[in-house]
This record gives C-alpha cells, structure tokens and sequence, in this order.
C-alpha cells in the first residue's frame, strides 16, 4: 500500500514525533500502535485501499500485542509477589545453624567449619584455604567417605600462627579416586544466620558474614 504524502499525514506524523519526543520512554505502546494503524487508514491512497485481510491482520497483531503487554505486566507482578515470599520465608533461618552451598566463611570463635559432598569414595583428598586476598594459609587432608564429609580449620596457618577472628576464607577442596577422575560434588560451610540480604532481585542469607543465596540452603542443623 502507499501512503500519501498530504498535508494530513504531516499532521500525524508530526503529532507522532512530537509524542515520542515528550515521553520518557521508546517503547512502543499501544496508543501508539493504534495511532499508526488509525493514521494509515486516514491516509490510504483511494485507488489502492487497504485489503480486508490486511487489515484484518493489523488488528490481529494489535489484539496480540495488548496481550502481550498485559502478559509482561502479570509477570512483573507475579515475580514481585515471589521475591516478597522468599524473603518472609528466609526470616525463619535466623538465628539457626544452617549447612549451605558454598566455599567462602568467616573466622569466629578462632575457627570455620566446612564441608565437601563426593559422589563415591575418594583415595586422595586435598583441601586448601586461601585469605581474601588468595593467598593459600592452609593446606591439608581430608577423610574421602562417599557422600558428606566435614572439616573444621581451626584458624591457624601452615607454620602454626592463630589467624585473628572476622577475615574471609575460601576452601578449595581436590578428591580424586584410584583412577584419578575427581569425584568432588559441591562444597558447604556451616554457620548461623544472622541476616537477610534483599539489595538484589534473589534475596540471601548472611551466614557468617557471607551471603549465601536461600535456595543452597541444604538443611538446619540447630
């Protein structure tokens, strides 16, 4: 189809612009979608109108794309609500001595608990603690069960100094069986929870000064 260049499409486009010019945002929205199908049809040249298909299939689209806006806007709604939920939900855990997914603790009390899950029985297990800064202040052994294993540093490093209390540590944790293949599953500290961190669209655990998010949490042991 072509449209006419009249003095009545300058007026339209130019409220068009003008619109666009003054909102804040460049989506397209359904005003607007409505006012370009309404100015095509203003417009259509008279010798080659717009088909009934055609038309039909532009009402089509607008149809579908209202219900894609409106779609859009129960997700919102619906992702709001569940992140609200988590975070009532994750107020139960403080207080509580929780084991979760993760490699990162802080020293308390002169020492951190962690924890490794291997998938069958290991013949080598090496573990490595490393500072906020990855420098390695501990290296050792470990038992190689199937399933969970568990190890507490007791804060001193390779040549024996007790670390001060409130520093990060990361563990890093090597099992292999007696054909050498790993057979490390995942690593968990274990802590209590003292706080809810919501500065972000998933909620988290604070879990001895580390966040950890709810959803790693594997169980509460206190």
């Amino acid at each position: 189809m072509t449209v006419s260049a009249t003095s009545s499409a300058t007026s339209a486009t130019t409220t068009t612009s003008s619109s666009s010019s003054t909102s804040s945002s460049s989506t397209l929205t359904s005003s607007d979608f409505l006012t370009l199908l309404v100015s095509e049809l203003q417009n259509q040249n008279p010798l080659d109108a717009t088909s009934t298909t055609d038309l039909v299939n532009q009402l089509s689209s607008y149809a579908n794309f209202t219900s894609q806006q409106s779609i859009n806007s129960n997700l919102n709604s619906l992702a709001s609500s569940f992140s609200s939920l988590v975070t009532l939900n994750s107020v139960n855990y403080i207080g509580h001595t929780v084991e979760a997914k993760s490699d990162t603790s802080t020293l308390s009390n002169g020492s951190a608990t962690f924890g490794y899950s291997l998938s069958a029985a290991a013949s080598n297990v090496s573990i490595s603690i490393s500072d906020s800064s990855g420098n390695v202040v501990y290296t050792g052994t470990g038992t190689g069960n199937s399933g969970s294993n568990s190890f507490t540093w007791d804060g001193k490093d390779s040549s024996g100094t007790q670390l001060a209390d409130g520093g990060q540590y990361t563990v890093s944790v090597t099992a292999t069986n007696s054909a050498g293949n790993s057979v490390l599953s995942y690593t968990t500290v274990t802590g209590t929870v003292t706080g809810i961190d919501t500065s972000t669209s998933t909620p988290s655990l604070t879990v001895n000064g580390v966040a950890v998010s709810a959803a790693n949490i594997l169980g509460v042991t206190s």
